[in-house]
């Protein structure tokens, strides 16, 4: 047994979805989330500025020993999974590998499609890792620049005119090439399940970045004897007004969080 806490990180409210995935999975364990509210979105960020948030946040949750660290943003696992592996002595796990497993899997048809923030997109690590895994399979891959900011906002419910506007104009072309997977590459795009799904239809599997990551640490825990006994909890964190992330954060997580999370300089790590 570990009673050591699991480490969560994101720019903002989308790493979330990992929490509620990890919670559900794993409900002995103990979770220390850091939401860098301050600075988010990450996706339009330079690979320099991505690798200088992403140290900062790792140094923050190192503060509470956690006995491995889930990076729930596409984006810096997509392009800084590699150096902050190598410079951590615990295990550091991104969404990239186990959303490419999970959609492999999944596929029926072998075009698989893809989300993601421009970030995410134009490091190729999500193109890369299909080829390796499943050559046969064509992958189209669009980048989603709004869908982070307008989640931040709340505006991801169904029946909502400005996100299903953008939805229709970022999915039309991914609808078109008759897909049967859909990877959604950044942990902020699973609270558009409804939209997504609505639009492109139900033989579309959509394959949850973050969710893939949680099962993927649940089975190291399990596999290294590292798991939790008693019962769990987690705790929250940010870099701006928690307020305003323990409004949307309660919604999704469908449970009350006033004066749950607590605000920090992230900019001191």
């Amino acid at each position: 047994m570990d009673q050591r806490p699991i480490g969560v990180f994101d720019s903002g409210l989308g790493g979330l979805t990992a929490v509620r995935q990890l919670r559900r999975l794993l409900p002995s364990e103990h979770i220390i989330y850091f939401g860098d509210t301050a600075r988010v979105p990450y996706g339009n960020r330079s690979r320099e500025i991505l690798l200088k948030y992403a140290r900062q946040d790792v140094a923050f949750l190192r503060r509470f020993d956690p006995k491995a660290v889930v990076i729930a943003c596409g984006t810096v696992s997509s392009n800084c999974l590699k150096e902050l592996q190598e410079e951590n002595a615990i295990p550091i796990v991104g969404v990239v590998e186990p959303a490419v497993e999970q959609a492999v899997q999944a596929t029926k048809n072998g075009r698989v499609g893809l989300i993601a923030t421009r970030a995410s997109v134009s490091s190729g690590a999500y193109q890369r890792l299909f080829r390796r895994l499943a050559p046969g399979a064509e992958v189209f891959s669009r980048a989603c620049p709004l869908f982070v900011p307008l989640v931040e906002e709340g505006r991801f419910q169904p029946g909502d005119p400005v996100i299903e506007t953008v939805a229709r104009e970022y999915l039309q072309e991914l609808r078109e090439k008759e897909i049967d997977t859909l990877v959604l590459g950044c942990t902020h795009y699973p609270l558009l399940t409804e939209v997504i799904s609505g639009i492109m239809g139900e033989k579309v599997t959509l394959v949850d970045a973050g969710g893939a990551a949680a099962r993927t640490v649940s089975r190291w825990l399990a596999e290294h004897g590292a798991l939790a006994s008693g019962g769990g909890g987690a705790a929250y964190y940010v870099s701006d007004r928690a307020a305003d992330f323990e409004r949307l954060a309660a919604i999704f997580l469908q449970e009350d969080l006033e004066h749950a999370a607590h605000q920090i300089e992230i900019e001191a790590d």
